[in-house]
This record gives structure tokens, sequence and C-alpha cells, in this order.
């Protein structure tokens, strides 16, 4: 799953909370016409976002794909 390597060393989330933001984090990258494969600080940016919000509490894979791509926070 991609966004596991941003995770680092945070083990607090179930497998179906990796898996929403797995799918949430390639939503996001699509959307914004990035690949995961980029070596860019907008893909990090991405996925901090989606692990902040996961670590707040949220689960939604649509909320937490539109928190990715900067339209919410």
């Amino acid at each position: 799953m991609p966004i596991r390597k941003y995770l680092r060393e945070n083990r607090s989330f179930s497998p179906e909370h990796l898996d929403a933001m797995g799918m949430a984090f390639t939503a996001a990258l699509a959307k914004l016409g990035l690949k995961d494969s980029d070596d860019d600080a907008m893909v990090e940016t991405v996925a901090r976002r989606i692990v902040l919000a996961a670590l707040t509490g949220e689960r939604s894979v649509i909320n937490l794909t539109e928190i990715g791509a900067g339209g919410r926070e």
C-alpha cells in the first residue's frame, strides 16, 4: 500500500483504516495529476494531510481524498 511508507513508525491504524487511507491517497494523487513514483514534495504533502486527518479520526475515503487534495482541512 503506497501510503504506508509515509506513516513512519505510526502503527495506530487498523488494516481497514490503512485501506481507506491508501484508497484516498491514490485518488487524491489522481485528482491532482500526480504519481506516487514522483519524487515530489507535493506527493509527500498529500500523504501527510491524509495521515494527519486519519490521526484525528477521519475514516471516510471521500473526505480523506478531499483533504489530501487540499480541498478541505
